[in-house]
């Protein structure tokens, strides 16, 4: 496996470990639906948080349309509703994006709430 899938795997665990610690019930991991893949579907309470997680080695892109595009946002959008229509579930549906930076101490994870909102 090539080192920036490992790194964008180790990016989704400390994505879980990050959300775990908050409260969230991580409920799939990769979900597939159709062509879409949601890296994390966590749960806190009533509402159903679809994540991305975004991993980067170093720097940053500041704007958030060039970290997912809108036929991703789409995408994660009909495996949300799918997901909530075979679970047959009754919750507020979320979109976030988590930030994961390598920096030469550590990482830096950045969670953005209703992200979809802030292009």
């Amino acid at each position: 496996m090539a080192d920036h899938n490992d790194f964008g795997k180790l990016g989704e665990q400390y994505a879980i470990n990050y959300l775990k610690k908050r409260g969230y019930e991580i409920r799939e991991k990769n979900y597939r639906y159709l062509k879409a893949e949601v890296d994390i579907i966590a749960q806190l309470k009533d509402t159903l948080v679809i994540v991305e997680v975004k991993s980067r080695s170093s720097g940053f892109i500041a704007d958030l349309s060039d970290l997912i595009h809108q036929k991703k946002i789409n995408l994660l959008v009909a495996a949300a509703h799918q997901y909530v229509t075979v679970n047959n579930l009754d919750v507020e549906v979320r979109f976030d994006i988590i930030t994961i930076i390598k920096l030469k101490e550590g990482f830096k994870i950045n969670h953005i709430e209703d992200a979809f909102y802030h292009f």
